[in-house]
């Protein structure tokens, strides 16, 4: 399988993904405004799709997005393959990706060193 198509079937993954999280899972427990998807890797066979997604918020609101995600993932791989009209969808993974949160907290540390450089 070539590595373009690998490349072309993870972005449009990434983008039925996040429309059906954000159009069609109806979960009260989501908060959609807090989820991103960040990155789709797929296998060399299109078999398997690991997504890593980030949740901005507290650890409890983390767990309880991974435990929804899992649940609707049966669900998600279905919807995935109608909507990209696939004979065989991607087995999804979720791992949970703390970039985001990461890059917020050096941002703010950054910040702070500024103002206290200012402050001398």
């Amino acid at each position: 399988m070539g590595k373009r198509r690998q490349e072309r079937m993870a972005v449009e993954i990434k983008k039925v993904l996040s429309q059906i999280i954000q159009d069609q899972i109806k979960d009260p427990r989501l908060d959609f405004s807090t989820i991103s998807i960040t990155r789709v890797d797929v296998s060399n066979d299109l078999g398997h799709a690991r997504v890593n997604f980030s949740i901005l918020g507290e650890a409890e609101q983390q767990d309880e997005t991974i435990k929804v995600l899992q649940s609707a993932k049966g669900y998600l791989r279905s919807e995935l393959a109608r909507e990209i009209q696939l004979r065989h969808a991607p087995e999804l993974e979720f791992r949970l990706d703390k970039s985001i949160e990461h890059g917020i907290r050096i941002s703010s540390l950054l910040e702070e060193l500024r103002e206290s450089e200012r402050d001398k």
